[in-house]
């Protein structure tokens, strides 16, 4: 009667109900990234709380492995970084003290880590360079790579370092019933059974990311750490700690790793800088082109220039944790594209089969 259609009305509706769904995710996008932390953390651990619950005698030991992997993790990470948080941050004064000494007026060119054949010069370069530091120290810190400070300051967030695993917990502990009854809410069987195949996928998809995640980070930073150690480069393990969680994002963290270390090794000593170059190209190439394929299954591999887009995409729609989650979630996407479209020739293989 008031000539409305409901066609468009549903249309309109539909657009509406999705646009206040973007909006509500936009809100609460804090909130949602640490429920993905949390849930990436449990894949992580899932392998190892499955296999110590099968170990296992009895039933219902899925409480114990939960707090024996638990306790394991608190223990393991409560030594390991006592003893390289401490060396780590003596290092990092001593490295934020070397570089307030060069600022000074009255520092002298004696100790100037230049080569030979600018040592001549050393007093102007050291003037022209002071200056232009002390000039422009506020836009330096301004422009330093944001992306390493706020990751590390994502890192020693005291509430996601204390919240996330609590969720994990929980994802560890009620996920696979969650999952299941998720899965029983579709009644129609083939939609089942497809939705089933689909939430298995991601299992296995989303723990073999993460393991592959933490492997490859802590390649780096223990390869990081030895060589720098052996060939004399100051700040060793402060370089290696830094270098370990920026591996966890996709292509800006390590070049922002690698731009760190050059730059503290030009600065703590430009004769080191040629073998540093050398040991970084040589170790991207192996990381990035063997390493790195060989952790990643199949299902998660993705065309380089797709992650370079998802990865600065991600970055600039939310930051830091964009450019973290842009991997995965076009690797689930993928996933779920592929599933799908596997379906839809298999329901039109068994039409045409009917059809004859």
């Amino acid at each position: 009667m008031l000539g409305i259609d409901p066609r468009v009305a549903r249309a309109t509706w539909t657009v509406i109900a999705i646009a206040l769904l973007c909006l509500a995710t936009y809100a609460i996008r804090q909130t949602l990234f640490m429920f993905i932390v949390a849930l990436l953390f449990a894949y992580l651990l899932l392998p190892v709380i499955d296999f110590i619950d099968r170990v296992l005698p009895g039933n219902q030991t899925r409480g114990l492995a939960l707090a024996v992997v638990y306790l394991l993790l608190v223990g393991g990470i409560g030594i390991i970084g006592a003893e390289i948080g401490a060396r780590g941050t003596e290092q990092a004064n001593n490295l934020a003290q070397k570089i307030s000494d060069f600022l000074k007026p009255e520092a002298t060119d004696e100790n100037l880590p230049l080569p030979q054949p600018l040592k001549p010069i050393s007093a102007r370069l050291l003037s022209v360079v002071r200056v232009q530091i002390q000039a422009h120290y506020q836009e330096l810190l301004q422009k330093l790579p944001q992306a390493a400070f706020k990751t590390l300051g994502a890192f020693a967030n005291v509430l996601v370092i204390v919240i996330v695993p609590i969720l994990s917990f929980f994802f560890l502990k009620d996920g696979r019933a969650l999952q299941r009854s998720i899965v029983n809410q579709v009644s129609d069987p083939e939609k089942h059974r497809l939705l089933a195949e689909i939430a298995g996928e991601l299992n296995v998809l989303l723990a073999q990311y993460m393991r592959a995640l933490v492997l490859l980070g802590l390649v780096t930073g223990i390869t990081y750490g030895a060589f720098f150690e052996i060939i004399g480069v100051p700040y060793a393990i402060l370089l290696a700690v830094i270098a370990f969680p920026l591996e966890f994002i996709p292509m800006l963290g390590p070049v922002v790793s690698t731009t760190i270390i050059l730059l503290v090794t030009g600065f703590s000593g430009p004769h080191r800088l040629i073998p540093v170059i050398i040991f970084l190209a040589v170790f991207r190439i192996v990381q990035d082109y063997v390493i790195s394929p060989h952790l990643m299954s199949a299902g998660m591999q993705l065309h380089p220039l797709l992650v370079i887009f998802g990865v600065f995409a991600g970055e600039q729609m939310a930051g830091v944790p964009g450019a973290f989650l842009s991997v995965p979630v076009m690797a689930v996407l993928r996933m779920l594209y592929r599933r799908l479209e596997r379906a839809r020739l298999l329901r039109s293989e068994q039409l045409v089969e009917t059809v004859k």
